[in-house]
């Protein structure tokens, strides 16, 4: 398929996970697709597979307000349009809220959602000229809570409703905001969790579809979100979760 042909594509945090294959979906589908992460030498990988001419590498950190206005800056100057914004640039710190730093706090609010902000901000005027779309990475933890992931949950559950409430002020502008939200994924960050054969087996248990997701699996719905197949999709916040927020939460039973 080429459904984004010469559409211009900005995924955050590309360098590994849900972005890397985010990255790698919208280019096979024709886009020209913008590299955003912290570490060069990652997008630098990912971008070796792709067409170097229809492929921007710019390394930044979108929780820095000047970091994220430039990235929107460089690609309208490299590319002219902006189409599509994948805010994917997550971090997801663990452990007892009474625990828990302030500094944590202060990391996942800047990254999970000051990221969203600062880069939806500076795109915005880009998208509603092209009638362009926006995707943001949410989580499943941002439709409901964890054990000990409250601060996470605080970030994912903004980043929820604020897709929500931009999908309604732009509508009229042409402009479509949806979410995805994951739940186990195998990326970078939870590569510690696949040699725990309990917990997986735990995982195995309430997800219906019975394992976590591969990032591919993710970047297949975020293309079609952005896509004009889902021209008439906003102000959705879809699970991409294998049947996990299917549940009422009670035990399996016999």
């Amino acid at each position: 398929m080429t459904r984004f042909d010469d559409k211009i594509v900005i995924v955050t945090g590309s360098g590994s996970g849900i972005g890397a294959a985010t990255a790698r979906r919208f280019a096979r589908e024709g886009a020209r697709v913008v590299l955003n992460g912290r570490t060069r030498e990652k997008l630098d990988r990912i971008a070796a597979d792709l067409d170097p001419q229809r492929t921007l590498v710019l390394p930044g950190d979108v929780s820095d307000q000047a970091s994220a206005e430039a990235l929107i800056s460089a690609a309208i100057q490299r590319f002219g349009r902006l189409d599509v914004l994948v805010n994917n640039a997550g971090v997801a710190p663990t452990g007892p809220f009474l625990d828990a730093s302030v500094a944590d706090w202060r990391k996942v609010m800047a990254v999970d959602v000051d990221g969203v902000f600062f880069c939806t901000r500076a795109a915005l005027p880009h998208l509603i000229e092209a009638r362009g779309a926006i995707v943001n990475v949410s989580s499943v933890s941002g439709l409901g809570g964890d054990w000990n992931m409250s601060f996470y949950n605080a970030a994912k559950g903004a980043v929820t409703n604020l897709t929500r409430s931009l999908a309604l002020e732009l509508g009229q502008k042409g402009v479509r905001v949806n979410a995805v939200n994951p739940s186990l994924t195998f990326t970078d960050l939870t590569e510690d969790m696949k040699d725990d054969a309990e917990l997986m087996q735990k995982f195995a248990d309430r997800i219906p579809l019975g394992r976590g997701a591969e990032p591919e699996e993710v970047a297949d719905v975020i293309a079609f979100l952005a896509s004009h197949d889902a021209r008439f999709v906003t102000g959705v916040n879809l699970p991409v979760d294998g049947g996990l927020t299917a549940s009422n939460g009670q035990p399996k039973q016999a």
